[in-house]
């Protein structure tokens, strides 16, 4: 195999992957067919909570795949490890959020949350934020408040409306014809984007009196990665339906909603199958789900990542950061401008250390490395930034 094979026969997402030619990866490192090690400060886009190959989620899908893998469509069968999963988590979540979903992805998830919302309601308008990231379908597409984005892709799902996210002031456009509004807790792609002023508690209020559900994509910021195992928990603000993902499994394919049971019955009746997924609920990805989640709440992970925090937010002060965005281990240093941050992520690249866009914000670094990381290892990778930030010559970078 060579990269020449990855970039013939593989589909393309952006004109310049970085290609970086994998071996293997334990804990917070990567390593490359030449046997570098590359420290991981993404964790495959906040999807590797636990790093990589951790050994209880390792053996949790070695057991389970010994005794059986798919063996029928979501919803039929008792699978143990689903069932298991999803009574663990309704004890951790508030008495609302008793019932959960299992599907593939979060991008699923949220197209599950939202037929459930207008099914529920009898009610089509959705309102979300400006600058949202829900996925890539077509349907969470439609919640993406960046029209240079979605454009070469409509027509999309209509009686979409926009809000800006934090501007108290607009919220008077969640209406009587209002299904749903869908917030992430902390916008992503935006930039790291945390409520302030008590947004989330006057959204969910403002819902409460015209009878829209709330919907919080808590994808990224979910299971651990904010010093609360869901963000909502900083804010004061339970949804009606929590749609989650990305570090729910550790590394594997996975997403989920939650709700009411009263809520969630409406899916499977008037119509039947009001939502239905083949692989949702896989037994081995549910069995990975189980022991991430056991690990995050059955030790000090949680607790630790508000300490790691203040390590990060204490060594990365440097002229060319202009602040530090985001909460717990969901950090976006915010450079001076494009060009430092794309010098930053791909020198620190050459150097054996894994940094990343975000979406909309071109400013931004991503820093989202797996909850397990250590202080060592935030020092060593925060000691590169600095040393490569020390090294930029605004003159002289293409």
């Amino acid at each position: 195999m060579s990269k020449n094979d990855f970039f013939t026969y593989q589909a393309q997402t952006s004109p310049h992957p970085l290609a970086l030619d994998v071996s293997h990866a334990k804990g917070c490192y990567i390593y490359d067919q030449d046997g570098n090690a590359h420290l991981d400060f993404v964790a495959g886009v906040s999807a590797c909570s636990l790093g990589h190959c951790h050994p209880k989620v390792v053996d949790a899908i070695k057991t389970q795949v010994d005794q059986y893998m798919h063996v029928m469509v979501y919803g039929e069968y008792v699978q143990k490890p689903a069932v298991e999963f999803s009574k663990l988590l309704a004890s951790l979540l508030p008495e609302n959020l008793n019932t959960t979903y299992l599907v593939n992805s979060g991008t699923e998830a949220m197209e599950g949350a939202i037929k459930l919302a207008r099914r529920h309601t009898g009610r089509s308008q959705i309102v979300a934020a400006k600058n949202a990231y829900h996925g890539n379908t077509m349907g969470s597409l439609s919640l993406m408040g960046l029209e240079e984005r979605k454009s070469a892709f409509r027509p999309l799902i209509p009686d979409v409306r926009f809000m800006n996210f934090n501007a108290g002031e607009e919220l008077e456009k969640i209406n009587e014809r209002t299904a749903c509004v869908v917030l992430e807790t902390i916008q992503g792609g935006a930039g790291f984007i945390v409520p302030e002023n008590n947004y989330l508690e006057k959204v969910r209020k403002r819902c409460d009196e015209v009878g829209a559900l709330l919907i919080l994509d808590e994808i990224q910021p979910g299971f651990g990665r904010t010093g609360k195992l869901f963000a909502f928990e900083h804010y004061n603000c339970p949804p009606d339906i929590l749609v989650i993902g990305k570090g729910m499994a550790s590394g594997l394919p996975v997403g989920a909603f939650v709700a009411s049971k009263e809520l969630m019955s409406d899916l499977k009746d008037n119509p039947k199958f009001g939502h239905i997924t083949t692989f949702g609920g896989n037994p081995v990805i549910a069995a990975a789900s189980l022991a991430t989640l056991k690990e995050i709440t059955e030790t000090d992970i949680i607790p630790q990542t508000l300490k790691k925090e203040k390590l990060f937010r204490k060594l990365l002060q440097h002229p060319l950061i202009k602040e530090i965005r985001g909460k717990g281990l969901m950090l976006a240093p915010i450079m001076e401008n494009k060009k430092i941050a794309d010098y930053l992520i791909l020198e620190a690249a050459k150097k054996g250390l894994i940094l990343f866009w975000l979406l909309f914000e071109s400013k931004a670094v991503r820093i989202s490395p797996p909850l397990t990381i250590s202080m060592k290892e935030i020092e060593a990778g925060c000691d590169q930034i600095l040393s490569i930030l020390n090294s930029y010559q605004p003159d002289t970078v293409n």
